[in-house]
């Protein structure tokens, strides 16, 4: 017998026991009362056993009838249970993602969340990419990035949502600080190894200084080494080799553990913002919006945890 077969009438039968009656089970089940007793009928037959004891003044189960009742009714649970869990399996989010991310930014700050987020959403595909450079999200079908830094207008082809700001801190080991002296003022900043950001085209980022309310660029005047990558500056700075202007989400753990002491901490300043961006023609796709929302709320809470 297929299993097709076996399952016809069990949910008549079910409705019948539960109610007591076969005029309350076919109200239930939207049947007239010859439909539901034929099914009952066909039932007895087909297993080769009575299962219901009937009497003009009441309906009951034999001993087999209700040894088959806990059985269908366990039957059913399992059904219904998997049931519930395809359609949970279902309302995952999934499908493919292209994210783009800053690279240092991107991996210390925003991978462990993604890493996460991913984890709880085993179906979405993501496409990953570290770039410090510009992306046009549009022509390169990118669903989701982070951006240090604005644009001067935001194309209003992007929603966009800012996170937090940076901040920058002059720092260096406890060993150089020791053997160099710690220095007091920004002139004395021109007496000591700069640990500088500088691209391979020859171009040097300055430090920026705060003097009032005003930011002043300042370059190192001992550039003793040049990094092009801000982990290798942070790595430079804790080998003790000279002074470097880190942002804090970079050098926060180090700054805790005591492996980089902030210096001239009058003169900290306020970095680059930092926003999520997203194609508005994507925000209603749920994976879309759930990583967005996600993003948000963990670096938010991030910036407020760096030193």
């Amino acid at each position: 017998m297929q299993s097709s077969e076996r399952l016809k009438g069990v949910d008549v039968f079910v409705a019948v026991a539960q109610s007591g009656s076969f005029v309350r089970a076919a109200a239930r089940l939207n049947l007239t009362g010859s439909a539901v007793g034929k099914a009952i009928a066909r039932l007895e037959a087909r297993l080769d056993v009575r299962l219901f004891e009937r009497t003009t003044r009441r309906l009951c189960l034999t001993d087999a009838g209700t040894r088959f009742l806990a059985a269908c009714t366990r039957v059913l649970g399992e059904l219904e249970d998997a049931e519930l869990a395809l359609h949970a399996e279902g309302a995952l989010l999934a499908g493919r993602l292209r994210i783009d991310l800053p690279a240092t930014y991107g991996r210390v700050m925003v991978l462990p969340v993604l890493s996460a987020f991913l984890g709880r959403y085993p179906r979405i595909r993501p496409v990953l990419s570290f770039t410090d450079r510009y992306v046009n999200m549009i022509d390169e079908g990118i669903d989701v990035t982070v951006r240090i830094g604005s644009p001067e207008a935001w194309s209003p082809l992007l929603g966009h949502r800012f996170v937090g700001q940076d901040q920058k801190v002059f720092c260096a080991a406890p060993s150089y600080l020791e053997a160099q002296g710690v220095p007091a003022s920004i002139e004395d900043l021109d007496r000591h190894a700069a640990i500088m950001y500088g691209k391979a085209d020859g171009t040097i980022s300055p430090w920026l200084v705060r003097h009032g309310s005003a930011l002043v660029e300042r370059r190192g005047a001992d550039e003793r080494i040049v990094a092009g990558d801000a982990e290798a500056q942070a790595g430079l700075a804790l080998a003790g080799l000279g002074i470097a202007q880190m942002s804090t989400w970079l050098i926060g753990r180090h700054l805790r553990d005591g492996g980089l002491v902030q210096i001239l901490p009058q003169h900290a300043t306020a970095g680059l913002p930092i926003h999520v961006v997203w194609p508005k023609a994507k925000e209603g796709v749920p994976r879309v919006r759930e990583l967005v929302e996600t993003l948000c709320a963990a670096l938010s809470d991030g910036m407020g945890d760096t030193v």
